[in-house]
């Protein structure tokens, strides 16, 4: 198998179970498009073993050999396509393949059913699983200032994962049995821990979480600056599809209770159109 292949097979992954962060992705120069997919593709085989049907001991022993295996991607032999593709672009880019144990972590937290007291527990399961594929994906980016950076990708992750659990707060519970929102908040708000209860209470739980998430995009927005045109856009696309789905979600919080809310195709082309003219990169980032 070529490289070019692997990178081509880690595309495909990006584009057909990745669609919001491919709108971004698509708008890069190829080089760091296939980078940043064969990322994708690594995160995302990292999360399905999380998310999969497996027993509890499988799904950690498979995690572990993902790790072990992160550990030299170069030296894991066979025709597998997404780790030859990570090993080259670990030797193009400085990706800090450290972030890839983090994801992991967070991934075995999910396996182990783990529960967060408040939303400063919930921003550190964040960090591993989304503020780590910041940071990755940073190392393709490039930055004029890398440290300051790193901590607004890292913040900017939290910010997406948040809205991704205000999205999926009733089809992580119903098809996994997982309740990521803080317990200190849920009995706050007088909503079962199952939250399952009055539908005005959920609905204002979901709007005071999103709230809560508001200083990680502040920050993670103030990362944009720092990067080239193309990354830039690139980042802005994929921020901007979050930040107008979360503001869809405050505007009908209810909604989430009753089906998964999403952006209809023609939106999202339009914040990646957006963002690639430069256009809706600051305030709200096209919202």
């Amino acid at each position: 198998m070529s490289v070019t292949t692997a990178y081509a097979d880690c595309e495909a992954i990006t584009r057909a179970q990745a669609k919001n962060f491919y709108y971004g992705i698509r708008l890069l120069p190829p080089p760091k498009r296939h980078a940043l997919s064969a990322i994708y593709a690594m995160a995302r085989r990292i999360d399905d073993i999380g998310d999969g049907d497996l027993s509890t001991k499988d799904k950690l022993d498979h995690l572990d050999e993902v790790r072990r295996q992160l550990a030299d991607p170069g030296a894991v032999v066979g025709h597998d396509p997404v780790m030859m593709a990570v090993a080259d672009a670990a030797q193009r880019y400085p990706v800090p393949m450290a972030a890839f144990g983090e994801l992991v972590e967070g991934c075995e937290m999910d396996a182990a059913g783990t529960s967060y007291e408040t939303f400063e527990d919930l921003v550190g399961y964040g960090r591993r699983v989304a503020g780590s594929i910041g940071r990755l994906s940073l190392g393709v980016f490039g930055a004029t200032d890398m440290a300051l950076a790193s901590s607004r990708a890292d913040a900017l992750g939290v910010a997406l994962q948040v809205t991704n659990i205000l999205r999926d707060v009733v089809e992580d519970r119903e098809e996994m049995g997982r309740v990521y929102l803080p317990i200190q908040d849920i009995a706050r708000f007088g909503v079962a821990p199952d939250l399952t209860g009055p539908r005005d209470n959920l609905a204002a739980l979901i709007v005071f979480e999103a709230e809560q998430s508001r200083p990680f995009w502040s920050e993670g927005l103030a990362l944009l600056p720092l990067l080239d045109h193309r990354s830039r856009a690139c980042v802005a696309a994929m921020a901007g599809i979050y930040h107008r789905l979360l503001a869809r979600i405050e505007r009908r919080p209810t909604a989430v209770a009753e089906v998964r809310v999403s952006l209809p195709g023609w939106e999202k082309a339009w914040v990646a159109t957006r963002a690639i003219t430069g256009l809706g990169i600051t305030n709200g980032v096209g919202a």
